[in-house]
């Protein structure tokens, strides 16, 4: 049987044959607990690198709202600081944490502070289309089942109907 390109399109653009599942990756928390990121599964997860000093930094205003109108049906963000892009998440997860409260009122996780080349994103960039994360507030849409389903740049605001409807999707799997 011949597969064509080899690959099996997914309705959400996933190509099953590449599913990335992150359930088995482990994180830190802010208060440097690890967790496994399967102790969410039956959530729908938008991983997000995050920094405070970015031009981007005014998404965790779009990510809160997200976080308000999809949480209570099984959604949330959880943040990632790092500080490898134009060191522009300099703070303490502390200093994060208070100014993400004070400035945008997050209420979604934000975890202890991450290389880009550490968990949960070198599980991430192998999800389609594979390759490195390019800057802050680079956003993975995980799977009540915690696989990815979807992978946005920067540029793609939290309120764009792309995002929404992808989380939509997600959330009536």
């Amino acid at each position: 049987m011949s597969l064509g390109s080899g690959l099996l399109e997914h309705p959400h653009g996933r190509a099953d044959l590449m599913a990335i599942n992150v359930s088995d990756v482990v994180v830190n928390t802010a208060a440097g607990e690890q967790q496994k990121l399967g102790a969410l599964d039956g959530q729908v997860r938008l991983i997000v690198n995050v920094a405070s000093r970015c031009g981007f930094t005014r998404q965790y205003a779009g990510l809160q709202a997200l976080q308000e109108a999809y949480g209570s049906q099984g959604f949330s963000v959880l943040a990632f600081p790092c500080n490898d892009f134009g060191a522009q998440e300099p703070g303490s997860v502390e200093e994060i944490q208070q100014f993400c409260s004070t400035t945008y009122g997050v209420n979604f996780p934000i975890y202890a502070k991450v290389a880009i080349s550490a968990a949960p994103f070198d599980t991430l960039v192998q999800s389609e289309p594979a390759g490195p994360v390019a800057w802050n507030f680079e956003k993975f849409l995980v799977g009540k089942d915690g696989t990815v389903i979807a992978r946005f740049k920067s540029g793609v605001e939290p309120e764009s109907a792309e995002l929404k409807s992808a989380i939509e999707a997600a959330l009536a799997a």
